[in-house]
């Protein structure tokens, strides 16, 4: 039997290597949706992502007979560590040949930096903060990934369970189709919410107006969330990386904000046109003809991908989801819009859960992240 080697990553030629894997993994796979190479690089430069500021991170690959067999990437974060006193290792970027030897391998390693850390926990997969893609998906295996969510064989969780790992938190994916006309019991309710609070959806004329808002969407997504006791405010670097990162995908049509009287923002929604079979084409590029794809996938689709919901506490459960989703329906069906897919909601969060339910929503996505304590 072939002994597998687990190396650390040093050098560009092995990051080459740590990000192309699961794209030759996946590559006779029409679920797997890959990652802009150039986007994965970033992540790794401390220049490009300000969380290795205050993180501490380790990228590994699995070899077997000199090809490489598996990555894992292992992260503390400092920032999650002193402001809400929670100490694990997180471990990400995991993809495996379907071989108990090699996801073993890489688990240990996981457990091994742990160990010599001193930290009595790991959990992944996630990456260096809750806003990046988490959770091994668990169900709908069949189904197309998208740009924020991670794909994975259904062997994963297997080999993960086997190795003693748990449970740590779920989250659930929905699927809609739009009908052909909005319940007139929606209609009345958002004008009458309109009415009653003085708000008005922002209509915009280009890209360029919206932003101004951009900022004041993320201290909203701030107020929004932080009564989760997971969550960890963004720094401003954070904010600056998600805008470059984000920004260019953005079509102001897809992109709903309401304000009051004042003209203050007290809510927004960020949908986005699904890219997943524009990434699929792109094979990890952008050029020379991956932007085509985007262009065409921004103009012509069927499918658009919910990202982000904001909602200032003082109007939550007033009603206003309701203004939302009746300018969403207008605006979807003039383009053509006739899915939506939702973005991972933790299984307990049920508030986030009420708002799809007038539109049927099909739960077609299960993901967890699992956890193990580590005895030092």
């Amino acid at each position: 039997m072939s002994e597998i080697a687990v190396i650390e990553v040093k050098d560009a030629g092995e990051l080459i290597k740590f990000i192309r894997f699961p794209m030759e993994l996946y590559k006779n796979n029409k679920n797997y949706v890959p990652p802009l190479i150039i986007d994965e690089k970033k992540v790794w430069n401390r220049k490009e992502n300000p969380a290795l500021g205050y993180s501490e991170a380790k990228k590994f690959l699995a070899l077997k007979d000199g090809k490489v067999v598996g990555r894992i990437a292992v992260i503390i974060n400092h920032k999650e560590a002193k402001e809400l006193g929670i100490s694990k290792v997180r471990f990400g970027w995991l993809d495996f040949i379907d071989d108990f030897e090699v996801s073993k391998a890489l688990i240990d390693t996981a457990i091994n930096f742990a160990k010599e850390k001193n930290i009595p926990k790991i959990e992944g997969p996630m990456g260096f903060t809750n806003l990046d893609k988490a959770g091994m998906l668990t169900y709908g295996y069949d189904k197309l990934a998208t740009m924020i969510g991670l794909y994975n064989f259904d062997y994963y969780p297997e080999h993960l369970e086997r190795l003693g790992l748990v449970k740590e938190k779920e989250w659930v994916e929905f699927e809609m189709k739009f009908p052909e006309t909005l319940p007139e019991k929606v209609v009345k309710f958002s004008n009458l919410i309109a009415e009653k609070y003085k708000l008005n959806v922002i209509k915009f004329k280009n890209k360029s107006e919206i932003l101004p808002l951009v900022d004041p969407m993320f201290d909203l997504l701030d107020k929004t969330y932080s009564s989760l006791s997971t969550y960890t405010p963004l720094s401003e670097e954070q904010k600056k990386t998600y805008k470059e990162k984000y920004f260019p995908f953005i079509n102001k049509n897809y992109i709903i904000c309401v304000e009051d009287e004042n003209h203050q923002l007290i809510s927004f929604a960020i949908t986005m046109p699904s890219y997943s079979k524009a990434l699929q084409k792109a094979k990890g590029k952008l050029f020379p003809f991956g932007w085509w794809h985007f262009l065409q996938a921004g103009k012509k689709n069927d499918r658009a991908n919910f990202y982000l919901i904001g909602i200032h506490p003082d109007y939550q459960r007033r009603g206003v989801t309701a203004i939302i989703f009746k300018e969403i329906f207008e605006r979807f069906s003039k383009m053509g819009i006739q899915f939506a897919e939702t973005n991972p909601e933790l299984e307990e969060n049920k508030s986030v859960q009420l708002l799809w339910q007038d539109y049927e929503p099909v739960n077609h996505k299960r993901r967890r992240t699992y956890s193990m304590a580590i005895n030092s």
